[in-house]
């Protein structure tokens, strides 16, 4: 059974539901069967033994069930604002993704109630902080595993309830502990995995979003077309550069706005010193395929990454039925998640800057030449258009520019020097998620200048079918704008407009 990002989107965002299939369960009782008989009379970690440093002192049998429980509750130490529901019920799939790898050890219960929480949309509360991402998401991991218990508070239909009283309304039993439920449930990756999933999904939307703008920008400066030939962007050899200019070329197919140089510049009709029309336009504009390209590249490379994670097993010790042992090892480590939410970080704050730039050329009348400033279509002096707009974009840039600084290499040990060397990763995929939270708020200023920008010139009944029908939806959620008026609850509509493209 192969879990995926696509399967997250659809059940986060489009009310899919989670059904594990027979053949896995089937895989996940004969793992659990095979540890109960192995596990007997040996010390294997985490059924037998402390946790963690305190691994090397034996636990006796009378309390092995304490054992599991006491990992849970004691590691229930996150603080800080829960994560949104959508990270968590994504981290939850992540975690069934790893037990249906039957390597773990655990119940079958531990799946069936996962599975009902996630088609329920009974979600855990998790706090943002408490991961440093070396033996997976230990603390909020165990978050989700005390609401398993039937302990801690979930929310559900729109409210913060103790989990027990939910349980009671579903007709749902806790969790019980047979062998090692416990650390299962709580070592691993998937919470870290279930944020970098959720961040995808809006990374490559927002990337699709600047393909267009993209294409938009252009338009509105009546750019040559040769910026996103085939010719020009194949020769770079870089598969990134040539989609993205592909895919640009495909939207503007149907544009009046774009200018062929071989029509205006090579027909020997120019005799004038200094040329109106800018030979070659900003790199902002024209340098599109070259820099969306390998943020293309990135997100791709970060995609196969993440789906790969959501079909491993990332607890420890692994229990393989086929050779009949149990190994021990760190699976858990997030190394993989954390180096590539600092990569997709970084591609998408320079996916704002570029679409900072853009914008900065709108409003700008002494470079685009062709705009009054600031896109203001009222009287000058008197009104100011879209000019403090360009204050929220370029400082929401700016703290996105700070982010940007690699979060992998921000290891710190603990646990006893035990986890002398951790990836941070929930931490790294947490700080993504401003990026991409601050890219979609610089987009919608983007995007509502671009509207503007084409009343300004009167171009609507000139653009492509891809950004007219960009532009029609815009002007069904806000109007041109002439007179001075507060920008927020537009800003607002536009970013709810922009994430629901997912």
């Amino acid at each position: 059974m192969e879990f995926s990002i696509e399967q997250i989107r659809n059940v986060v965002f489009h009310g899919g539901n989670v059904k594990v299939s027979n053949e896995t369960m089937t895989n996940i009782e004969e793992c659990f069967e095979f540890l109960k008989k192995f596990a007997s009379k040996k010390i294997i970690y985490g059924i037998n033994t402390g946790f963690g440093p305190m691994a090397q002192w034996r636990v006796e049998d009378a309390h092995l069930k304490d054992l599991q429980y006491n990992i849970i509750r004691s590691h229930s130490t996150g603080v800080g604002d829960p994560l949104p529901d959508d990270c968590v019920l994504a981290a939850m799939i992540a975690r069934i993704g790893v037990f249906a790898q039957a390597k773990s050890g655990i119940h079958r219960e531990v799946v069936e109630l996962l599975q009902a929480f996630i088609n329920n949309r009974i979600v855990p509360f998790i706090p943002k902080h408490g991961s440093v991402g070396a033996s997976g998401d230990l603390v909020q991991l165990a978050h989700i595993a005390l609401t398993l218990i039937g302990e801690g508070k979930v929310h559900y239909k729109n409210e913060w309830c103790p989990t027990s009283v939910v349980l009671k309304q579903l007709n749902l039993k806790p969790m019980a502990i047979y062998i090692r439920e416990g650390l299962s449930i709580t070592n691993g990756t998937s919470v870290m995995t279930g944020i970098a999933a959720i961040n995808q999904i809006h990374a490559e939307n927002l990337l699709r979003l600047a393909v267009l703008s993209s294409v938009w920008m252009n338009e509105i400066a009546s750019s040559y077309d040769d910026m996103m030939s085939a010719v020009l962007n194949d020769c770079r050899n870089h598969e990134g550069q040539i989609e993205i200019a592909s895919q640009m070329r495909e939207m503007a197919a149907s544009s009046k706005c774009f200018v062929k140089r071989e029509h205006e510049l090579y027909d020997g009709a120019h005799k004038e010193k200094v040329f109106k029309h800018k030979v070659q336009a900003y790199y902002s504009l024209r340098c599109t395929p070259q820099i969306l390209g390998p943020i293309l590249e990135t997100l791709e490379n970060a995609h196969r990454i993440i789906d790969e994670e959501l079909n491993c097993a990332s607890d420890n010790p692994i229990v393989d039925p086929i050779t009949q042992n149990v190994y021990h090892g760190g699976n858990f480590h997030g190394d993989y998640i954390s180096l590539e939410e600092d990569k997709v970080k970084i591609a998408l704050v320079r996916l704002t800057m570029t679409a900072e730039r853009q914008l900065n050329y709108l409003f700008h009348d002494r470079i685009n030449g062709i705009l009054p400033p600031f896109l203001n279509m009222g009287t000058l002096g008197l009104n100011y258009g879209m000019q403090a707009c360009q204050f929220t974009a370029t400082s929401t840039t700016a703290e996105s520019q700070t982010l940007a600084m690699p979060n992998y290499v921000h290891s710190i040990p603990n646990n006893n020097d035990n986890q002398d060397i951790v990836s941070m990763g929930s931490n790294t995929a947490e700080l993504c998620g401003q990026v991409i939270e601050n890219a979609y708020q610089v987009m919608s200023i983007l995007f509502m200048a671009l509207a503007q920008a084409t009343d300004c010139l009167n171009k609507k009944d000139l653009l492509s079918e891809a950004t007219s029908q960009a532009y029609k939806e815009i002007r069904s959620l806000t109007p041109t704008i002439i007179e001075d008026t507060p920008f927020y609850e537009d800003i607002e509509k536009l970013m709810v407009w922009l994430k629901s493209k997912i």
